[in-house]
């Protein structure tokens, strides 16, 4: 604790950095519990279902690149140690999806989405916008964002081949600990945002999964 308080404002930017390179570099994440899909069998799937399944799984590698660079945004500018603490050990978390995202990725003959720079700069610039107004307000964007990932991962349970049990093993885990994640920052004092700004965050979340699918 007493090395963190000693960081100065040049260290954690270069932390930051080194953070975002680790995030974007492929095989770089690595994750502290074994993928859910290693217990599951790989099932026999078409060309069409497997080009789907990836394209599924590239959302949500696009969703954890984003997750990433929110709250490093936020600790970033957090006023309080606690909440910047809470923000990084977020991220800590984070990291597994995003190791299972990619793993699975590759176990599908494909690749990560092109733009997951953009998406980084994006997230992480909202996130320390987030942070600069206030902790309440930075905590309650985390609360509202991880609220439409679980959104987006029950629909993608629903949309990705019934035999692709390695996939869904990655998705259904994940679920359980973002919605972990929501509920931890509303008990940490997040702002419950109004329907509008979710509305919002919403069209904003369809743009860049309806991109990431594809490219």
């Amino acid at each position: 604790m007493s090395s963190q308080r000693q960081l100065t404002g040049l260290d954690r930017l270069l932390l930051q950095a080194d953070r975002a390179l680790r995030t974007l570099s492929p095989g770089s994440p690595c994750h502290e519990r074994p993928s859910p899909a290693k217990a599951a069998d790989e099932a026999e799937l078409s060309d069409k279902e497997r080009r789907h399944a990836a394209g599924l799984m590239r959302v949500n590698h696009s969703g954890e690149v984003c997750a990433q660079a929110l709250y490093q945004g936020q600790a970033l500018t957090a006023k309080l140690p606690q909440v910047r603490s809470e923000m990084e050990h977020a991220a800590d978390e984070e990291i597994d999806h995003l190791a299972w995202c990619e793993q699975r990725l590759q176990e599908l003959d494909s690749r990560p989405s092109l733009l997951n720079p953009l998406w980084y700069g994006l997230s992480f610039g909202i996130g320390a916008a987030a942070g600069k107004v206030s902790d309440k307000v930075s905590l309650g964007f985390v609360a509202a964002t991880e609220e439409q990932v679980c959104k987006h991962l029950e629909s993608h349970l629903q949309k990705l081949p019934e035999q692709d049990e390695k996939s869904r093993a990655v998705v259904e885990q994940m679920l359980v600990d973002e919605a972990k994640h929501q509920h931890a920052a509303l008990d940490a004092g997040g702002a419950r945002f109004p329907g509008p700004v979710k509305g919002l965050m919403t069209l904003v979340s369809k743009a860049m999964t309806s991109v990431s699918y594809r490219v």
